[in-house]
């Protein structure tokens, strides 16, 4: 059996969830190293397990990450796109009903800041900001690792801490907004967890399950606000 026979079964093993695994280059063969999706929507995308990936750089050199499509083609999604880039490395797609594979690989490709789909860790609120000072500014903003779901986000989020981490300092209550400064809110959660950019009389932002987007900075967005914060190194 190939490597792409045992990718095939374990994607037809974990089917209507995502299946995701590495391939490994053990000694000179390729061989398909099955790793646990830790998605809580596993059946719409994947969190691979550290656990496993350290295992499996353990067994071999990582050469591709492999996953299935349970319920669309074999390929490249926004969000594959952007985590193929991430990881640096070549992706492999497979749909376990059809049996039909997908290729993609890091080119240098960029999410648009509007319309943009939310993904937890690859295009949720944070990488929109840094990906807006990135391209507006030059600004290469830190950015940390996530929890594994959003849930423990919103538990304990720390904008407060990154964007001090980042360079941010926060603004005073009498000192005026200015384009690009951050606002970190609570939307319906009473902790801080969310960020958006102000932009003059408008927001650049990304909620969640929803496409990023400009929007008029509200009365309801303003009542949100809980802290304020200007780029100052």
């Amino acid at each position: 059996m190939t490597w792409q026979d045992d990718a095939l079964i374990h994607a037809q093993q974990q089917d209507p969830k995502e299946s995701v695994g590495l391939l490994l280059n053990i000694k000179g063969k390729e061989r398909y190293f099955p790793c646990r999706n830790l998605a809580i929507t596993a059946h719409q995308c994947f969190i691979l397990d550290p656990e496993d990936y350290v295992k499996a750089d353990n067994t071999g050199d990582i050469i591709a990450i492999i996953h299935s499509h349970p319920t669309t083609p074999a390929t490249a999604s926004e969000a594959d796109k952007l985590s193929c880039e991430q990881s640096g490395l070549p992706w492999h797609i497979v749909n376990p009903k059809t049996k039909q594979w997908g290729f993609y690989e890091p080119t240098g490709y960029k999410a648009p800041l509007i319309g943009r789909p939310w993904v937890w860790g690859v295009t949720d609120c944070w990488s929109l900001v840094r990906d807006w000072y990135k391209e507006d500014k030059n600004i290469e903003l830190k950015d940390y690792e996530r929890p594994v779901t959003p849930q423990e986000f919103l538990e304990k989020p720390l904008f407060e801490y990154y964007a001090t981490g980042a360079g941010f300092i926060e603004l005073k209550p009498d000192e005026k907004l200015q384009a690009g400064d951050v606002l970190l809110m609570s939307i319906m959660y009473p902790t801080l967890n969310h960020v958006a950019i102000f932009l003059g009389d408008m927001v650049l932002h990304h909620l969640a399950d929803r496409l990023s987007c400009k929007e008029p900075y509200s009365e309801w967005l303003f009542k949100c606000t809980g802290k304020r914060y200007r780029y100052a190194s």
